[in-house]
């Protein structure tokens, strides 16, 4: 079967030159293969999860991916010393875990100040007609937006046990969070531009991103864009085998 075309929009703002994989979790839900191996490098389709990712940011032209590490972090490095192709740099949690939040603050001074990819390092995704990347930078708008996520709608949300994330307006803004007890229709899927000037005021210690989001969410300047391609929450073993079936079935 011919691989389709992917299609790579015209861009209405630069590609970020930079990312930010986040790749220091501890992977518990994964467990048992998480017990000698960090999670991402937990293999699907015969590859390591951080390959995976790090393959989709080096065909976007992302010329350096920071990588945060914690658990098992001498295996992830000695990895990240195999990758060709991309800069990769290492951002070392070893001395505590800080969550996304904390883990980009931790980094903040290896990232630059013009906008960047932040990828975590434990999904999958294949892209569509047009690939998540260059749709993303496509849409992102430095005038009205920080930050700018990745969806899905919660019904193509494959192995995703939650109930959705954000509301979003016609436009892509993001309205509003799920509130408790409801649900919401958009799955964030763990890819992101965001604008590093955003990283200030921020707590000590472990915090999630969300601190941000719900900042930009305030003044109207959060959105999202909805992934046209195919996106697994690899979260646990079964979940890889569902990856490889929904790839094998096209």
């Amino acid at each position: 079967m011919t691989k389709p075309r992917l299609i790579r929009p015209a861009l209405l703002a630069t590609m970020p030159s930079t990312a930010m994989v986040m790749a220091a979790g501890l992977g518990k839900r994964m467990r048992p293969l998480t017990a000698t191996r960090p999670k991402p490098l937990v293999h699907v389709a015969g590859k390591a999860l951080l390959d995976h990712t790090l393959d989709h940011l080096r065909a976007a032209g992302v010329k350096k991916a920071v990588v945060n590490v914690h658990y098992l972090a001498d295996t992830l490095e000695a990895h990240l010393r195999s990758v060709t192709g991309i800069e990769t740099i290492v951002s070392d949690e070893r001395a505590q875990l800080l969550e996304t939040g904390g883990g980009l603050m931790k980094a903040r001074p290896l990232l630059g100040d013009d906008p960047i990819f932040v990828v975590n390092s434990d999904n999958y995704w294949l892209d569509g007609p047009i690939d998540a990347l260059s749709l993303l930078a496509a849409r992102w708008d430095p005038a009205a937006m920080d930050v700018l996520l990745l969806l899905v709608p919660l019904a193509r949300a494959h192995c995703h046990g939650g109930q959705g994330d954000f509301h979003i307006a016609a436009d892509g803004r993001i309205t509003g969070r799920r509130q408790r007890g409801r649900v919401a229709p958009f799955v964030f899927i763990g890819v992101q531009i965001l604008n590093p000037a955003i990283l200030v005021n921020a707590p000590d210690g472990p915090f999630s991103t969300m601190t941000f989001w719900e900042r930009a969410i305030a003044t109207g300047r959060a959105y999202g864009v909805v992934h046209q391609g195919l996106w697994v929450d690899v979260g646990t073993p079964a979940a890889i085998a569902r990856a490889e079936a929904l790839l094998t079935d096209g």
